[in-house]
């Protein structure tokens, strides 16, 4: 089949992949390839076991791979035949030099700059598809028009705004897609090239065109915002914990008001993923490097309070068990750092699971589809910690349960049954609110939710 264009994608992680095998699956006049270094990855997305889950992703890429969706390393081919790449590499935040624990580290990006440069044979739009800093689409212009022999080089911006666990729906049936780039002819005529991909599946009214640096401001801004509502309202569940006030209630009741909304007002242990603290603390290095120090300091502020939640979380599991539990067994139900991925990315399970450890607690970690990552992080401790895919095998003989992740089935648990396998007294932390408190204390469990009243068995 002789194809329209060729869509490269560089860059086969949670965003790539999914971004592409959309646009596979809603064009199929295009072909579209993704291409990475890293080998057993693409070996993964070339069988049938994908290295991402994603509800529904599967499903979407068996349709359409081999057809018009390709899978590769040879990253210099892929350049030379591409008409439109998606730069989608890794942009962790640096942990070293200028910048470091803030900025981001664009060695990865700036390699991925200079590859288009050394293979391209031909004029080419370049897609920011990373989360970046404000202004990098002008540092990758330098670079890319380094090159001398007449090969034009348009840089749009095109941030995503997938949540995991959703991306799927997230793709197909977006709020908005945002495109940034130059005013100028050539900028807006690259512009109209990726809304006419878009534009197969997504109508036009919800496609936002800006500038440049205003569409790479608006990713960090929109992480921001929503990394924001959550410290508030984990601020506030502190509070409520000493006035006997009810989280849920208080949430419900301003989220009622319009101008606020209900999104995001659920009191938890904390944000975790990749995306929200690297983004905040990337918008604070901007700010501190324009001397808005300030601003900086109300946006840092944002992960201060959410680091204090996971420390708090942890502190109340051992003043509830009678200030100690070195020797005991506590049972992490979840370690992704939110439901329906594997993704263990910034996970507040990782610091609950260190800050046990310290405590000499031994910790039994279940999750439907984190354990291999919840390994690869936690590697290196002292035998203090195993791993069990059935929740119920890792409840035996714990002294405590803390629900980490919001997963679906662990609402539905047998925990009369859960209850019998555990040592008594016997704890639950209710990191994520999912459960039916009332019967749970009925059974005989002592209940600490996040911002409500403890139902505890004690006097």
């Amino acid at each position: 089949m002789e194809f329209k264009k060729n869509i490269l994608c560089i860059g086969a992680g949670y965003v790539g992949g999914p971004t592409m095998a959309a646009i596979a699956l809603k064009c199929p006049e295009l072909r579209v390839e993704i291409v990475d270094i890293n080998a057993e990855r693409i070996r993964q997305w070339n069988s049938g076991d994908i290295p991402i889950f994603e509800p529904g992703l599967a499903e979407i890429v068996n349709q359409v791979r081999g057809k018009n969706l390709f899978f590769s390393t040879e990253i210099a081919e892929g350049i030379k035949k591409a008409d439109i790449i998606f730069v989608s590499v890794n942009t962790p935040t640096k942990t070293f030099g200028e910048g470091a624990g803030m900025a981001s580290d664009l060695q990865h990006w700036e390699n991925t700059a200079h590859a288009i440069v050394a293979h391209s044979q031909g004029d080419k739009i370049i897609v920011e598809k990373s989360t970046l800093p404000v202004r990098t689409a002008e540092a990758m212009e330098r670079i890319l028009k380094a090159r001398r022999g007449g090969i034009r080089f348009e840089v749009l911006s095109n941030p995503e705004f997938l949540a995991e666990g959703s991306a799927v729906m997230d793709l197909l049936e977006p709020d908005r897609v945002l495109i940034g780039a130059h005013r100028t002819p050539e900028g807006l005529a690259a512009e109209k090239e990726l809304v006419d991909i878009y534009a197969h599946w997504i109508p036009r009214e919800k496609i936002i065109t800006t500038n440049l640096w205003s569409a790479e401001l608006s990713k960090l801004v929109a992480n921001a915002f929503l990394a924001q509502r959550i410290s508030s309202v984990n601020a506030i569940s502190a509070l409520c914990e000493k006035a006997d006030a009810d989280i849920s209630e208080i949430a419900y009741a301003i989220g009622s008001d319009s101008r606020i909304g209900s999104k995001f007002l659920n009191a938890s242990i904390g944000f975790g993923g990749s995306c929200f603290q690297k983004d905040i603390l990337n918008l604070v290095y901007i700010c501190k490097s324009y001397g808005l120090t300030e601003v900086a300091d109300y946006w840092e502020l944002v992960v201060k309070m959410n680091e204090y939640q996971k420390r708090r979380f942890v502190q109340g599991i051992v003043r509830a068990m009678f200030n100690t539990i070195a020797g005991k067994k506590i049972a992490l139900f979840g370690f992704a750092f939110k439901a329906n991925t594997g993704d263990t990315r910034e996970s507040p399970a990782f610091q609950v699971t260190r800050d046990l450890l310290e405590e000499h607690a031994y910790v039994a970690i279940t999750d439907p589809q984190a354990l291999g990552n919840a390994k690869q992080d936690l590697q290196g401790t002292n035998g203090r910690v195993s791993y069990e895919s059935d929740p119920y095998k890792a409840a035996e003989d714990a002294y405590a349960i803390a629900v980490i992740t919001e997963w679906e089935e662990y609402r539905h648990l047998d925990f009369e049954r859960i209850y019998r396998s555990m040592k008594k007294p016997a704890f639950i932390f209710d990191g994520r609110n999912i459960l039916d408190h009332g019967k749970l204390y009925e059974i005989g469990f002592n209940v600490y939710p996040i911002g409500k009243k403890a139902l505890t068995h004690f006097e």
